[in-house]
């Protein structure tokens, strides 16, 4: 069974600075992952490459077996929620989650289901 999200020898370099380099990774559905790292090691780096907002240099991401590489953000089935700078202060946090969700149509009852499990699972 393919991992339901893949990034294999991606890396990314802003000038002679390389944030990423060669990094693989696979994250099985219904699996929980944390990646954790001093600052400056590529860890939001890799987080937006998987969600769209970077493009690497070299590599490839998958979601599901599906090649998302050159896909941009809002055609990824991927949501984002940072910790400090993007969230939306008029919204609850489970309104912040499920934000992507909504904007992609997903159903009330559906996205509230998959909010409260993501909140489950991260213990909010």
């Amino acid at each position: 069974m393919a991992a339901d999200v893949s990034v294999e020898g991606v890396r990314k370099a802003y000038g002679d600075v390389v944030a990423v380099d060669n990094v693989d990774l696979s994250v099985g559905r219904g699996e929980f992952f944390t990646l954790l790292g001093p600052s400056g090691s590529g860890k939001t780096t890799t987080l937006r490459i998987i969600a769209g907002f970077e493009r690497p240099d070299a590599g490839r991401v998958t979601l599901g077996g599906a090649d998302i590489t050159h896909r941009p953000p809002y055609a990824r089935d991927v949501n984002t929620v940072f910790q400090d700078y993007a969230l939306f202060p008029h919204m609850t946090v489970a309104e912040n989650v499920g934000y992507g969700l909504k904007v992609k149509g997903v159903a009330r009852r559906e996205r509230g289901a998959q909010v409260q499990e993501v909140l489950r699972m991260v213990r909010l």
